[in-house]
C-alpha cells in the first residue's frame, strides 16, 4: 500500500529545494562568523598598533552558531546524516532496513516537533508585541515587562530566536515528510537512493 508516491516525489523536491536553501544560508553564516573572528583576532593582536577587536564577536559567534545549527538540521535529515550505527543492520534483509529508517525517521520527528514546541515558547517569552488577545490565541503568554537583549551590542533576543524558529520549523516539516517517504520505502520493501 503505497501513500501517495507521486505527490510524495513532488513535495520531495520542493522540500529538497527548501532545505538546501537554508542550509547554504547555514553556511554563509558560518563563513561570515569565521571573517569576523580572524579580522577580530588580528585586532585583539594589533591593539598597541591602533587596531582593535570587533565589538560583541563573542555574541556574534553564539547567536550565529545556533542560527547556523538550525539551518543544518532540516536538510541533514532529508538526506539522514544524523549518526548511526550500521554494523548491524548492514545486514538486515531491505525491509528491515526500511523499518528500522522508518522507526528512526518517527523518533526524530517527535524530537523535532519538542524543539519545535520548546523553541517556540522560548521565542513567545522574548518577543515583546501583539495584543494579549493575539498572544493568548498563539499560547504565547504575557508580553516581557522589559525585553531582552544581549550584554554588549543589545541586540533584541527575539531575533535570532525567530530565525532559529524558521530554521526548527523547517526542520520538523522535513522530518514529517521524511516519515511519509519511509512509509513508500517500506510499502516497496526498499529505500531509494537518498
Amino acid at each position: 500500500m503505497y501513500f501517495a508516491p507521486r505527490l510524495e516525489k513532488r513535495m520531495g523536491r520542493v522540500i529538497d529545494m527548501l532545505a538546501r536553501v537554508m542550509a547554504y544560508g547555514g553556511g554563509l553564516v558560518l563563513l561570515a562568523i569565521s571573517v569576523m573572528t580572524v579580522v577580530s583576532i588580528i585586532g585583539r593582536a594589533g591593539v598597541g598598533y591602533g587596531l582593535q577587536p570587533v565589538p560583541g564577536d563573542y555574541e556574534l559567534v553564539a547567536n550565529g552558531c545556533a542560527l547556523a545549527v538550525f539551518s543544518f538540521l532540516p536538510y541533514c535529515q532529508l538526506k539522514r546524516g544524523h549518526v548511526t550505527v550500521d554494523i548491524l543492520t548492514d545486514h538486515f534483509p531491505a525491509r528491515a532496513r526500511a523499518l528500522m529508517g522508518l522507526l528512526g525517521d518517527v523518533l526524530i520527528t517527535l524530537a523535532a516537533l519538542v524543539i519545535l514546541r520548546q523553541l517556540w515558547f522560548g521565542f513567545a517569552e522574548k518577543f515583546p508585541y501583539g495584543s494579549d488577545a493575539l498572544r493568548e490565541a498563539l499560547s504565547m503568554g504575557y508580553k516581557p515587562f522589559y525585553p531582552e537583549t544581549t550584554y554588549e551590542l543589545e541586540i533584541p533576543v527575539w531575533i535570532p530566536y525567530g530565525f532559529a524558529l524558521l530554521g526548527a520549523t523547517l526542520f520538523a516539516l522535513v522530518s514529517l515528510y521524511t516519515v511519509w517517504r519511509s512509509l513508500n520505502w517500506c510499502a516497496t520493501g526498499r529505500e531509494d537512493a537518498v
